[in-house]
């Protein structure tokens, strides 16, 4: 279904109307963007349509093969989505708690959208006919969660007999030169130590040569609600696992810049928060190919913010008071972002560090926190005269919190306005007073 149509586009000019049904394009019925975007490459098309009183329309055009048809659409799969069929006991969905929205219950284990938005998959629902597809249209890089290279591991951690066929599966992106992103959830006592080791090392071994199969590899602690079923073999990562995880990595990545030129393998940002560490420096997350996966987010941002930053005026005209909520686990992190912005004369901006208490965690990122966490914790605190509000914490396109809570139930609770700031521009923006963010 057309849900957008651009401006001045193709597609305008063919008169597509939100809520018109895209059938066919040169007779075949597209699976899904991919398949979209390459029928629509051809420079004679014929389209037929389905508007919204159910009239079926056939249009012919001739375009230039590098033009599109400026239609959005309201999935990104045309066929649904391809779920899950592993039981991970430390899978996030879940350890939610019922009656929320349905999208959140969905188990996405689809190489298309993997393909499209750097998804995470298991390889362990593919047919005979994805691998084919794959192959066809060369779907690379994907995103694949590998958690264990071990056969049985593996297949432990997944619960699924399909989970030991990994290193074939790698086998078979490295023949026809396919390329991963690699990622690896750490569960304390189950695949970190040496099993861990093995799993990155064996992963390396795909890194090689001027066109490798795997491209990098993020390690990722393991997250764990209070909603979880009952599984004693899960523990949560506490300082003594992070700091162990840090050292092991961190000395396989000499090795690996020495084997391959790069240190290949990444831990996250919340390894070095909750083992109390530094972050690493920017030069060591290289090209930052696992930004998307927490792997130097933080870093990033503070880059960002460095560059944004040059040029902050001495003082301001009008004294400004504002506070800015985040995850504890990176409140820490932020404290020179905040002493930065503290130099500007006329200009204060507080900190608010939040547990979660809905998840039932004290250390918990910024996108996990939720509605009822943000009126629990910023009850009775000093919030300004504004509260900045990261925008990571809302569904994408949506004002709702992972809770279900309504942007507006916040800020009708709140005693000050709400403004949701992006990257490091909007909070610079939002201190000095800039038009242009969300009230």
């Amino acid at each position: 279904m057309v849900a957008a149509v651009e401006p001045g586009s193709i597609g305008e000019e063919l008169g597509f109307q939100p809520g018109d049904r895209l059938l066919r394009i040169n007779g075949v019925a597209p699976r899904d963007l991919i398949d979209l975007q390459i029928l629509q490459g051809e420079e004679e098309l014929v389209l037929e349509v389905e508007d919204p009183s159910g009239e079926l329309h056939v249009l012919e055009i001739e375009k230039d093969a590098d033009d599109g048809l400026g239609l959005a659409f309201s999935e990104a799969l045309f066929d649904g989505l391809r779920q899950c069929n592993n039981h991970c006991p430390f899978c996030f969905i879940d350890q939610q708690p019922p009656g929320h929205r349905a999208s959140l219950y969905l188990k996405d284990d689809d190489y298309r959208l993997s393909f499209l938005y750097g998804s995470y998959i298991t390889l362990t629902n593919l047919t005979a006919a994805d691998w084919q597809r794959i192959e066809d249209q060369r779907l690379s890089p994907l995103y694949v969660s590998v958690h264990a290279t071990e056969p049985g591991l593996r297949s432990r951690l997944l619960l699924n007999p399909r989970a030991g066929l990994l290193i074939e599966q790698l086998g078979w992106f490295a023949e026809r030169r396919l390329q991963i992103h690699a990622q690896v959830v750490v569960c304390p006592g189950l695949n970190d130590g040496d099993a861990l080791e093995r799993t990155l090392c064996d992963l390396a071994g795909f890194g090689r040569g001027d066109w490798p199969a795997l491209l990098s590899a993020a390690v990722v602690p393991v997250g764990l609600t209070r909603f979880r079923p009952p599984d004693d073999a899960l523990r949560p990562v506490d300082g003594a696992a992070a700091a162990a995880v840090i050292d092991r990595v961190e000395a396989l990545q000499e090795r690996f810049r020495g084997d391959l030129g790069s240190r290949f393998a990444w831990l996250s940002d919340e390894w070095y928060l909750i083992a109390g560490r530094p972050l690493p420096p920017r030069a060591a997350y290289e090209d930052l190919p696992q930004r998307e996966n927490g792997v130097g987010s933080i870093r990033g941002f503070l880059e960002e913010l460095d560059r944004v930053t040059e040029q902050l005026p001495p003082r301001i005209d009008r004294p400004r008071r504002l506070s800015w909520v985040v995850g504890q686990l990176v409140a820490a992190a932020l404290e020179p972002v905040i002493e930065r912005f503290n130099r500007v004369e006329g200009l204060t901006l507080l900190l608010h560090g939040l547990p979660s208490p809905y998840w039932g965690q004290d250390q918990v990122v910024t996108g996990l926190l939720t509605g009822s966490d943000l009126e629990q914790g910023l009850a009775g605190r000093d919030l300004g005269e504004a509260l900045l509000l990261p925008r990571v914490m809302l569904r994408e396109g949506a004002d709702v919190f992972l809770d279900d809570t309504p942007l507006e139930t916040i800020r009708a609770a709140l005693p000050v306005p709400v403004r949701l700031i992006g990257g490091a521009a909007d909070l610079v923006a939002a201190c000095l007073g800039v038009d242009g963010g969300d009230a």
